[in-house]
């Protein structure tokens, strides 16, 4: 058996109490050690209950800047917490038992939960930068714009608005900026943004109470030295984005063998030059470049006026290169042209040949006449004589009216060029040598006359109608008789038609008379073309006319489509017996002995001592449509004939049939070779 020692006896028994002792305090009253609350609350709102068995008292012993209090056993809001201020707060309450004597120490720590409650802000209200021109594109600036919340982890947004598109952010949650497009001195010198910083994410807030702050960004384009000198006055071009200024350059005249002792009057104006980067203009200086060798003139450094150091001696024109650099960047330069030409002294002045013009003008664009010399055009002429030998004519002499640019004068003649009511003007014409800018003034007094055209009202006479149908019943008339003509003229092309059918007719006949068709075969008449005999064999049908038109006269042949080449030849040639007479009746019509004289008609006839046999050729006598027939009776030696010879090899080879002039030195030879 084991005994406790005394001392041992004694500790348990003193820790036994002890913890009877704490487990009856933990029950009198109970409340959580940690709780949170938002800051901004309400003074009164509620903190945390805490729990009290019977008899039991609760009192507050401490509490932070007595921001809480007790209403019996709940723990309010004394004031406004603020998170920004102080995060927690830690309140010691004591729970006493009455009867008992227990006495319990409850520690609560109260948490502030951090709420949106605070705006961005900016560092300045302003920030004034500086930035250069022609920074490339997409280039970020130094400068930076950060906006700062108290509210701690909270993230920003930026948003940047500006009358220009110069600038852009590097992103909405990066405040930095960045070169969008080319700044230009010349285009813009200053630029403003507004910039705006957001708590909250720029689409949607998602109902969180959101803050903004804004702040302004004044941007001021520093010129960068990158243009040369500019002449002025000059032609501004743009070429790929960068400014050129061409000038023209200047232009002087002096007199021969005379010095100026002031400095040269120049046009279009004084030599001048500044610097191509205004924000910049540094000082220019003046030198020639070239044309100035021999020391003729002297221009100031400074100033850039030119002047003589001696007279010119020779009449022909000068050209100076002039060139303006910047100091002290001299590399930076450009050149203009100087052309000074050199004339013989004026000794007279144009001089007008009247005092005073007249003129009528009625149309803009119309040339004004002169109403004291029929109407003609008017002409403003001013004589020089220094021009003696071209006729006081100085090609140097422009005119102008003055004060007025209602009318312009070309080669001295007037002309309007706006419309202006009737009225009788009194105006002023000048002539002025552009050679030495001598000038003459004369009176003009112009009458404008204003045409007016009237257009019908639409009400119309009925002596205007009866006039209107008559001209269309005219007009009907003509096309109807157009038409006539036209449809008589297809008539006779119908007629040639036929005669061209006939023919190619004739030509199948003669194939098939000779045996068979040969190629080649086609006969014409010119004299048969317009035969319009509707009695004769070959006029219609299927007989066919083919002829030959030889000395004025005709020759002709009518087949009809039956008759053969060959029985033709032998039943027309020989004429004997029956079939003499059969063949005189078919070819009758037109190869007769008999000469016929009827107007119009065309026929070919034979000598009556041909021999068929002796393949003697045939004589075409020519037919000479006179009246005096009957002496040709008298005399049938013809002045002129054609032979047609026939020949047995000719008809059976089909090579042709030939028609020959006896006279073979004749210049009106012809021959008919057509192939059979």
């Amino acid at each position: 058996m084991y005994v406790v020692p005394a001392k041992t006896f004694l500790v348990w028994l003193l820790l036994g109490g002890l913890l009877v002792r704490t487990t009856q305090t933990q029950d009198i009253c109970d409340a959580r050690e940690t709780v949170s609350i938002k800051e901004n609350n309400l003074v009164g709102d509620l903190v945390e209950t805490i729990r009290l068995n019977e008899i039991v008292t609760l009192s507050l012993v401490t509490s932070s800047d007595n921001s809480f209090t007790l209403n019996g056993n709940q723990l309010l809001a004394a004031k406004v917490l603020d998170y920004e201020t102080s995060k927690s707060h830690a309140v010691k309450l004591v729970c006493l038992q009455g009867g008992t004597g227990l006495q319990l120490t409850i520690v609560i720590v109260i948490i502030v939960v951090n709420v949106n409650d605070n705006p961005p802000t900016f560092g300045a209200n302003t920030y004034p930068i500086n930035v250069n021109e022609l920074i490339p594109v997409n280039t970020p600036i130094n400068e930076q714009f950060p906006a700062t919340d108290k509210d701690e982890n909270t993230e920003l947004f930026y948003t940047l608005v500006s009358k220009t598109n110069y600038f852009r952010l590097e992103s909405p949650t990066n405040p930095g900026l960045v070169i969008q497009n080319v700044l230009d001195y010349d285009k813009v010198q200053r630029a403003e943004m507004v910039l705006y910083a957001q708590d909250t994410p720029l689409a949607e807030s998602g109902g969180k109470e959101s803050f903004t702050a804004t702040t302004t960004i004044q941007v001021t384009v520093i010129d960068v030295d990158n243009r040369p000198p500019w002449f002025r006055p000059c032609t501004v071009h743009i070429i790929a984005g960068a400014t050129i200024c061409q000038s023209a350059g200047y232009t002087s005249r002096v007199v021969l063998n005379e010095m100026e002792a002031e400095p040269l009057t120049l046009k279009p104006g004084p030599l001048y030059a500044i610097d191509g980067d205004t924000g910049i203009n540094e000082a220019i200086r003046y030198s020639f470049l070239s044309g100035n060798e021999d020391g003729l003139f002297e221009i100031n450094p400074i100033t850039g006026n030119i002047s003589m150091s001696r007279a010119a001696d020779v009449v022909e024109p000068i050209s100076l290169t002039v060139v303006a650099a910047q100091t002290p960047s001299s590399s930076q330069f450009s050149t203009t042209s100087l052309t000074i030409s050199v004339q013989v002294k004026s000794l007279h002045r144009p001089q007008f040949q009247k005092v005073e013009y007249e003129g009528v003008v009625s149309s803009v664009g119309a040339m004004a006449t002169d109403p004291a010399n029929k109407d003609e055009p008017l002409r403003l002429v001013a004589l020089d004589e220094d021009y003696a030998t071209m006729g006081g004519i100085n090609p140097n002499v422009v005119y102008h009216v003055k004060g007025s640019d209602d009318f312009s004068v070309i080669n001295g003649y007037l002309f309007m060029t706006k419309n202006l009511p009737e009225a009788q003007l009194a105006l002023q014409v000048e002539a002025v040598d552009t050679s030495n800018d001598e000038k003459a003034t004369a009176q003009l007094s112009v009458e404008v006359k204003s045409e007016v055209v009237k257009i019908p009202s639409g009400d119309f006479r009925t002596e205007d109608m009866a006039a209107l149908g008559a001209t269309l019943g005219i007009l009907l008339f003509v096309c109807l008789v157009v038409i006539g003509m036209l449809v008589c003229r297809l008539q006779r092309g119908k007629s040639d038609w036929r005669k061209i059918h006939e023919a190619n007719v004739f030509r199948s006949s003669l194939g098939q008379g000779l045996g068979g068709q040969k190629e080649g075969i086609q006969y014409t008449n010119e004299a048969f073309e317009h035969d319009e005999d509707g009695g004769s064999v070959g006029s219609g049908g299927p007989d066919v006319v083919v002829g030959e038109e030889i000395q004025g006269g005709s020759a002709g042949f009518a087949l009809k489509s039956s008759a053969a080449l060959s029985s033709l030849l032998d039943d027309d040639l020989s004429l004997t017996g029956s079939d003499k007479a059969d063949s005189e009746k078919e070819v009758k019509p037109i190869l007769t002995k008999e000469r016929r004289m009827e107007e119009g008609y065309k026929a070919v006839w034979f000598k009556e001592d041909i021999d068929p046999n002796a393949k003697e050729e045939v004589v075409i006598i020519p037919d000479s449509r006179e009246d005096d027939s009957e002496e040709e009776d008298d005399d049938p030696t013809p002045t002129k004939s054609s032979k047609v010879g026939f020949t047995e090899a000719d008809m059976d080879s089909g090579l042709g049939v030939k028609i020959d002039d006896p006279a073979e030195d004749s210049e009106g030879d012809e021959v008919l070779d057509v192939d059979l």
